[in-house]
């Protein structure tokens, strides 16, 4: 993988290492919501949810678009498709060979 890629997903995996984040996600995949809507479901203070959206958008988690005086939020499925694939890229593709007896693996 390009280093930029791994570097963007180290940010993605960074916004995604906050509960609250977590749970906003979950809130999302069902379709755009108005950040108000967050509010009252997750019970926090508009200052907060604003810094936790703020950080899932910087790394390109979600999406804004603004109606009046309300901002609705939406996942970029684009990214969570990245990710999923990267941690897919992170599991073993083969099995590990037996090593022969009396053989010692650093020698």
């Amino acid at each position: 993988m390009k280093v930029a890629t791994v570097d963007r997903v180290a940010r993605q995996f960074q916004a995604l290492s906050d509960p609250t984040r977590l749970e906003l996600l979950v809130r999302l995949r069902k379709g755009e919501r108005c950040v108000c809507d967050l509010m009252d479901v997750l019970d926090a203070a508009q200052s907060r949810l604003s810094f936790h959206l703020k950080v899932l958008k910087e790394a390109g988690l979600v999406t804004d678009r603004r109606d009046g005086r309300w901002v609705y939020y939406t996942l970029v499925p684009e990214t969570i498709a990245e990710i999923r694939e990267y941690v897919e890229d992170l599991a073993p593709r083969f099995r590990a060979l037996p090593m022969a007896k009396g053989s010692a693996c650093c020698d």
